[in-house]
């Protein structure tokens, strides 16, 4: 790797945590089967009395992290974007198209998902079933004035008290740039220093997801004990869906590379294969990178060019974070009976995009809080449905890999081809 990568990787690499997936969608399955059987008996009341406070008291362990956690990543996302950018005009061209896919992928989701849900609702009952209190209600939806005045935060840690996710993110965003201008050994004390703490609510949050299986059943048997079956059609419903906003994001891949990228699609498709095979079976980017490599070079793409670029993507861009983050609270709010108002997407478009800057290569059972409580919080939808949702994230995850690793390569075509060009 160049020293141009190098300068945006993170000062110190994230703790290895190991996250239960398997187990988490096999404990919410246990206590959605559990709930089944019991509906409606006289056990069903005894169980409830268990299960409602260990489900909630996993739901605030889960939330606990969530403003320090996401205030440290967008810190030292935000400072190996900019470093990345100052890398030479190659790197600065790969950010600046970073940018416009990331974008894409928001505006995707802010147009088309209320499209779907209207097209495909919410089965009867889902509503029930998967809303899953925090003890929080639906927030107010405010004016535009208001919310262009609360973008900046009078009081820092007021906001970060009342979890006001969008003024503190813009205050974490103009701290993370005012950084980026300070001396080299001022700036590397501050970066080591997010670091750090993003690396202790990381290993925070991998305790909490280590006894997900336990947190999942319990809200699992609850929901199921009281709606039935459509606790299992509303998360069918929902995977397909968020499912569906990913494979948007790989259309977008093949369509990007051909357009923009100048290969043959048949070329494209053919090269690709063995990144999809490996993005499937693995659901990690990093782990695609040999075979991105191996793929750019079957498409003719200049080898200085993919070494540079391919790093790069691996570390900042996850493609379909915006697309899918965005989806996952616009489902969240149709569940809580939140107003998708143009200013409520808008803000949370504006979040997941910023956020996106924060994500880290782990898995995303791992990052499904950080990436997507913050978008929840700003469009002012209660993030209690998350902690079921988490127990199935493991199949959207899926999908999110294959865009990923198809998106970084597609990243190299279009730049390569910008590099020969000149533009």
């Amino acid at each position: 790797m160049s020293s141009n990568s190098a300068s945006a990787s993170p000062p110190e690499p994230m703790p290895e945590i190991r996250v239960p997936a398997l187990l988490t969608f096999l404990g919410l399955s246990a206590g959605i089967a559990l709930g089944l059987l019991l509906a409606g008996t006289p056990m069903q009341a005894s169980l409830n009395a268990i299960a409602e406070p260990v489900g909630k008291l996993w739901l605030n362990a889960l939330q606990m992290t969530i403003v320090p956690l996401v205030s440290a990543l967008l810190f030292t996302g935000i400072v190996q974007t900019v470093a990345a950018a100052e890398g030479g005009a190659l790197a600065r061209r790969a950010v600046g198209w970073i940018a416009l896919f990331l974008v894409w992928g928001a505006v995707l989701a802010a147009l088309l998902m209320p499209l779907l849900l209207d097209l495909f609702p919410v089965p009867p009952g889902a509503v029930a079933a998967l809303s899953v209190s925090d003890g929080s209600a639906a927030g107010s939806v405010p004016g535009v004035a208001a919310f262009l005045g609360a973008l900046i935060p009078a009081n820092v840690l007021d906001a970060a008290a009342k979890s006001a996710t969008l003024p503190l993110l813009v205050f974490i965003a103009l701290f993370a740039l005012g950084t980026t201008r300070l001396a080299p050994g001022q700036r590397e004390i501050l970066s080591r220093l997010f670091a750090a703490l993003a690396g202790a609510m990381m290993v925070m949050i991998g305790w909490v997801l280590a006894v997900a299986p336990i947190g999942v059943f319990a809200l699992g048997f609850g929901v199921a004990a009281n709606s039935g079956m459509s606790a299992v059609a509303a998360l069918g419903h929902y995977i397909a869906l968020v499912a569906a906003m990913g494979a948007l994001v790989v259309v977008s891949a093949y369509a990007a590379a051909v357009l923009f990228g100048g290969v043959r699609l048949g070329a494209y498709a053919r090269a690709l294969v063995p990144v999809q095979a490996l993005a499937f079976s693995t659901q990690s980017s990093l782990a695609c990178l040999p075979a991105m490599l191996v793929a750019c070079r079957r498409l003719g793409l200049r080898e200085t060019t993919a070494e540079l670029v391919l790093p790069l993507a691996v570390a900042l861009f996850r493609a379909t974070g915006p697309a899918m983050n965005l989806a996952v609270a616009i489902y969240a709010a149709r569940l809580t009976g939140t107003p998708l108002t143009p200013g409520v997407i808008a803000a949370g478009l504006a979040v997941s995009l910023v956020t996106t800057l924060g994500a880290v290569s782990l898995p995303g059972t791992l990052t499904f809080i950080s990436s997507i409580a913050p978008i929840a919080l700003a469009m002012g939808v209660p993030i209690g449905p998350l902690g079921l949702l988490i127990a199935v994230e493991m199949l959207p995850d899926i999908m999110r890999t294959i865009g990923n690793a198809m998106m970084d390569v597609t990243l190299v075509t279009v730049v390569d081809r910008r590099r020969q060009s000149g533009g």
